[in-house]
C-alpha cells in the first residue's frame, strides 16, 4: 500500500508560523508534523508517498528532498491553483496502488495501520472506502459520521449545523480508498472529499465503512492553535 499526504493547505489559523512554512511543516517535538507522518508510514511498511503542495512548497522540498533520507520515495504534486482534498488525489490517479492510504497533512497519529488495513480487507464488498473515526468536542468543524451496527457509514455531514449532529463520530482525516473509486472523482477542477465526494459516494450506494480509533491511540489535528498546543504537550514519540 502506498499513501498520499494532503499538504497543500495554507494553514491560516496557525499564522505566523505558517507565514514561511507549509502547514504540515510546523514543528512538534522539534520535528515537522510531516516528518512524524512519514516516519509513521515507513514504520508500517509504506515506501512510496505522494505529497501535494501549494503554500510554501520550498519548505517541504528543502527538508525532504526525494525522501531517501527518510527511507521513502516521495513524489510531489505542486498545485499552482488549489484542487481540494479530492482534486489533489485525482490528479495523481496513476500513482496509486490498490488500495491506498490518504492522510490529511495536519494529522499527527500513531494508529496501527496494520489493524486498519486488515479491517478494510475484511469488508465483503468489491469497491469501498474505510474512514478512521475519532470523537471530538468540536464536531461542528469537521465531518460527522453516522454508523450502523456493521460499521457501515449511513450518513456523512461536513461541518454540520447544531441540529444535524446525531453522532459522536467524526472523520479523522485518515482513510483507505480502493483505487477504482478515483474514477468517481471529477478531473481537472477543485473538489472536496468531505463536502462533495464522500456524500456523493454514499448517495450512489458506494459502501463506506468507519473504523473507530482503538483506545490508547493518539490522533490530533494540529490545524488550530489549541490543537497544536495539545499536540506539543502530549506527543511523546522520539
Amino acid at each position: 500500500m502506498n499513501a498520499m499526504i494532503l499538504a497543500a493547505g495554507k494553514g491560516t489559523r496557525l499564522y505566523p508560523m505558517t507565514e514561511t512554512l507549509a502547514k504540515p511543516m510546523v514543528p512538534i517535538g522539534g520535528r515537522p508534523v510531516l516528518e512524524h507522518t512519514i516516519r509513521w508510514l515507513r514504520e508500517h511498511g509504506v515506501r512510496r508517498v505522494a505529497v501535494n503542495l501549494h503554500h510554501r512548497p520550498e519548505s517541504v522540498r528543502a527538508h525532504f528532498g526525494d525522501g531517501s533520507r527518510f527511507g521513502v520515495e516521495i513524489r510531489y504534486s505542486e498545485e499552482p491553483v488549489l484542487l481540494g482534498t479530492a482534486g489533489g488525489v485525482k490528479r495523481l490517479e496513476g500513482f496509486f496502488e490498490d488500495p491506498f492510504l490518504v492522510v490529511y497533512g495536519d494529522v499527527l497519529t500513531d494508529l496501527d495501520l496494520g489493524a486498519l488495513g486488515a479491517f478494510h480487507r475484511s469488508a465483503e464488498t468489491a469497491v469501498h472506502a474505510t474512514l478512521v473515526l475519532d470523537r471530538r468536542a468540536d464536531t461542528a468543524q469537521v465531518g460527522v459520521v453516522e454508523l450502523d451496527a456493521d460499521q457501515r457509514i449511513r450518513r456523512f455531514v461536513e461541518k454540520p449545523r447544531p441540529g444535524e449532529i446525531r453522532s459522536p463520530w467524526v472523520n479523522s482525516g485518515v482513510m483507505i480508498l480502493d483505487r477504482a473509486l478515483l474514477g468517481r472523482i471529477p478531473a481537472g477542477r477543485f473538489s472536496d472529499l468531505g463536502r462533495e465526494v464522500l456524500p456523493a459516494w454514499l448517495a450512489d450506494g458506494v459502501p463506506l465503512y468507519g473504523w473507530p480509533l482503538p483506545a490508547g491511540t493518539f490522533l490530533v489535528d494540529v490545524g488550530t492553535p489549541e490543537s497544536y498546543a495539545r499536540a506539543e504537550r502530549e506527543w511523546r514519540r522520539a
